[in-house]
């Protein structure tokens, strides 16, 4: 079993930067792509970006030019820089491995 660990939330004003982080258990971390999801109030969970197991990275067409999807196998750990936070980025965040694994979330809010 995969438990991953979510942290680096907080709250942002607009155009400011936050960190997050996605620790996880086990030794299958490197064989896996790894995604960032988000979910705001009332809406539907949506991904936010993709790293393969071998560094191929996708974002979302929201996200791009903003946010940088990446990870360290040698601590079993990813992270999404986000930088130029908007309102609208307020959310949720999950990491999820495509094992088939999710983390707890961590929430993001920007607002001044």
């Amino acid at each position: 079993q995969v438990q991953l660990v979510e942290s680096g939330g907080g709250l942002v004003q607009p155009g400011g930067s936050l960190r997050l982080s996605c620790a996880a258990s086990g030794s299958i971390f490197r064989l896996y792509a790894m995604s960032w999801y988000r979910q705001a109030p009332g809406k539907q969970r949506e991904l936010v970006a993709t790293i393969s197991s071998t560094g191929s990275i996708d974002y979302a067409d929201s996200v791009k030019g903003r946010f940088t999807i990446s990870r360290d196998n040698g601590k079993n750990s990813m992270y999404l820089q986000m930088d130029s936070l908007k309102p609208e980025d307020t959310a949720i965040y999950y990491c999820y491995s495509h094992s088939g694994y999710w983390g707890q979330g961590t929430q993001v809010t920007v607002s001044s």
